[in-house]
């Protein structure tokens, strides 16, 4: 099993100018950008955030064997007419390894047990938030963190329908951890979530937003959202 992965997660804006483009004009430019996205080595995942977000469009979650791998990408999805005129409000950077707090745990239906990395894509939506530690949880003892994340754990197996992804951020962005929930329910999420606020370990959080909630499509149909080609009638 590679652990070694780096996530990229990416949004984009785009302009009010481009909505005014010529419908022909905007159907090349997607089509332009999605071409762009597809590289060898490197998996691209759509979510249109479109209904969620008023400050981002879409979020791509880009999963490569290497930051070289990203870094191509990006360059050449910058050569695209769309990416003038968008802009990246919020971008991360994560790897992917196993928690120092698993031990023999595991678990069901997790990346932990899986051979590839990034999602499945098999849910309806992608919940995603930086995450960053207070100071004091390092201060604590491997076996201490280690009994206060098993109950964090207990909770988590209590919605075996939402699948988690970790990626670790130490050195190379400027949060911790970036977390991604796949899941078929946003409220199912939400009660999730406030399960977690009852646990120790949320004591020893220092931050956790932007949140974004994704909806999971092919990245035609999220470019197709923003301008709402997908919602038109033919007259």
């Amino acid at each position: 099993m590679n652990m070694n992965e780096l996530y990229r997660y990416l949004t984009l804006a785009v302009a009010p100018e481009w909505r005014r483009l010529p419908d022909d004009e905007r159907a090349a430019q997607k089509r332009e950008l999605v071409d762009a996205a597809r590289l060898d080595g490197v998996s691209v995942h759509a979510y249109s955030l479109v209904g969620t977000r008023a400050d981002a469009d879409v979020l791509l979650w880009v999963v490569a064997d290497d930051l070289e791998g990203i870094r191509a990408l990006e360059t050449r999805l910058a050569g695209t007419r769309l990416w003038s005129y968008s802009t990246r409000p919020y971008a991360y950077l994560a790897a992917r390894r196993r928690s120092p707090y698993l031990g023999d745990h595991a678990h069901a239906d997790s990346e932990q047990v899986r051979t590839e990395a990034g999602p499945l894509d098999d849910k309806a939506y992608l919940f995603v938030y930086p995450m960053v530690k207070k100071r004091s949880w390092y201060s604590l003892s491997t076996q201490e963190r280690t009994r206060i994340m098993a109950k964090h754990f207990e909770v988590g197996h209590r919605y075996p329908d939402i699948r988690i992804h970790t990626g670790y951020s130490f050195g190379i962005d400027d949060q911790e951890f970036v977390v991604a929930f796949e899941g078929d329910d946003p409220r199912r999420f939400l009660a999730l979530v406030a399960d977690l606020r009852e646990t120790e370990s949320s004591s020893y959080t220092e931050r956790e937003t932007p949140i974004f909630v994704g909806a999971t499509m092919p990245l035609e149909r999220a470019l197709d959202q923003i301008d709402g080609v997908e919602a038109r009638v033919p007259a």
